[in-house]
């Protein structure tokens, strides 16, 4: 075979592996475990079969999450937006960064008691596994959305705590010595990570703001392309000036979420797009970089089990639980939060960081990272959806909308609004002409279950319909509260 058809067998290979991640969630439907648990069994097995496969330096593994990880959290820090987010900031901030540290505090004391681990191990252990991944998050959510303050709080969780726990990490791993951990040094280092990477985000998310509404493009597929550039320029600044760049990143992505900007739909999708990518790119290199022989080795497997269960049922209940009182949820609400803090990207990059520690008994603590993670997808992501429904957590079905109609202006459009009536609302089982819009604002559109419905006087609006309204800025003030803020008196 000369050297082109074996370039073509390659590419061929390759091709199939990426269709096969693609429709992996039509068999994680079928299954019904989540498809990450099959990106990672898949690739150990593969990584078994062919040790070749698995050779990959912890540089390489290392730069390959980070890259992956900006994507995420830059998505997600989107999806969430600036509206979502101040909606439950307090809640998110606090079991954000002081959840992530009594949560690693309380792995560090089970991994040092109960199974013998020195301090440095232990604490290193429970600062790789206590953040929480929100593209695991997502996929094992599937089509399903978290609705209310509690999906905000899971969600901005998740997307918070990725940066605090590698801040810390780094600054563990930097303050470690033959002598013990200098914990002066880690609060030092940690402030200035969180202060850099917040400063950075702020600022950056706002230029970026401006950067995408004045600086016209030759070409509308570069608009994404641009913002995934300066996303990754974010992380750049913030990490040479010695921040936290997954803070910079996330921050921007949430001050960008709710922004108008030429072609921002067409950004979104390409960015939750990339985001996917992501996720499967960093759970096969799991899976590839884990020897399953070595596994039994000092008991790994035994203690990454023992970590896991005990992070579900124990650990992460009772210390972020405590936390997590002062916020205002349902008993329900809260043993879903707390259920659903689950593990993927960052214990991932937080392992190759150990590798390069110069720590003993490296890949015996990426091992049991790997145990942790693989129990925390299968077991805990495989139940979410029922744990949701034993806690009369609201969820709802996000259909995929393939096809559309839209318009292209070439100004941004005056007066154009768009929201979906929330339940409860003042327009929630009104008739449009006994909402008293007056002549300044016209529905021109409305979208039930997929489908457009002829808007008429008469027409009564429901929960969950999609409008679309000109509002004459002249003749009347914005009328988003009638559609998206519930009555008083209702829940």
């Amino acid at each position: 075979m000369n050297d082109v058809a074996q370039f073509g067998l390659v590419v061929l290979v390759v091709a199939l592996a990426a269709l096969a991640a693609v429709m992996s969630n039509r068999v994680s439907t079928w299954l019904r475990i989540p498809a990450p648990v099959i990106f990672l069994l898949c690739a150990a097995g593969a990584s078994a079969v062919f040790p070749e496969l698995g050779q990959l330096s912890p540089t390489a593994v290392q730069r390959v999450v980070t890259v992956a990880l900006v994507v995420v959290l830059f998505d997600g820090g989107m999806h969430i937006g600036w509206e979502r987010f101040r909606s439950a900031a307090w809640p998110v901030l606090w079991i954000g960064v002081v959840g992530t540290f009594v949560t690693a505090g309380g792995l560090a004391l089970a991994a040092h008691l109960l199974f013998g681990l020195d301090w440095t191990t232990a604490l290193v252990l429970g600062t790789a596994l206590s953040p929480t991944d929100p593209a695991v998050v997502f996929s094992v959510l599937g089509r399903r959305e978290v609705t209310g303050r509690t999906g905000v709080i899971l969600e901005g969780e998740s997307g918070a705590n990725d940066p605090v726990g590698i801040a810390l990490m780094v600054s563990l791993l930097a303050s470690s010595d033959a002598s013990g951990i200098d914990l002066a040094g880690v609060a030092r280092d940690f402030l200035m990570q969180m202060t850099i990477g917040g400063i950075v985000g702020i600022v950056g998310g706002k230029l970026l703001v401006i950067f995408m509404r004045r600086v016209q493009l030759p070409n509308e597929g570069l608009y994404a392309l641009r913002t995934l550039a300066s996303a990754l320029a974010l992380y750049g600044i913030a990490t040479v000036a010695n921040g936290s760049g997954f803070l910079a990143v996330f921050v921007a992505g949430i001050i960008v979420g709710d922004e108008g900007a030429p072609y921002k739909a067409d950004i979104k999708r390409f960015h939750a797009s990339l985001s996917s990518i992501g996720e499967i790119v960093v759970f096969v290199i799991l899976g590839l970089t884990v020897d399953l022989r070595t596994l039994p080795e000092g008991n790994a497997w035994l203690i990454g089990l023992g970590l896991a269960v005990l992070l579900a049922v124990l650990i992460r209940p009772v210390f972020a639980g405590l936390v997590l009182l002062p916020v205002k949820l349902t008993r329900g609400e809260r043993i879903f939060v707390l259920w659903s803090g689950l593990k993927g990207a960052v214990p991932i990059l937080l392992g190759t960081f150990v590798f390069e520690s110069g720590l003993p008994g490296t890949t015996r603590i990426y091992d049991i990272i790997f145990v942790v993670v693989a129990f925390s997808v299968l077991v805990q992501g495989g139940l979410v959806p029922w744990v949701a429904a034993r806690c009369k957590v609201s969820m709802h079905t996000v259909e995929p909308t393939p096809w559309g109609l839209g318009l292209r202006f070439r100004e941004p459009p005056q007066g154009l609004r768009r929201y979906r009536i929330a339940p409860g609302a003042t327009a929630d089982g009104q008739a449009i002409q006994d909402l008293g819009l007056g002549e300044g604002v016209w529905i021109s559109f409305v979208l039930r279950r997929g489908q457009p419905v002829h808007v008429r006087s008469s027409t009564i609006l429901a929960a969950g319909d999609e409008v679309l309204l000109l509002v004459d800025p002249e003749e009347a003030t914005d009328p988003q509260a009638l559609f998206t803020v519930p009555r008083a008196g209702d829940p």
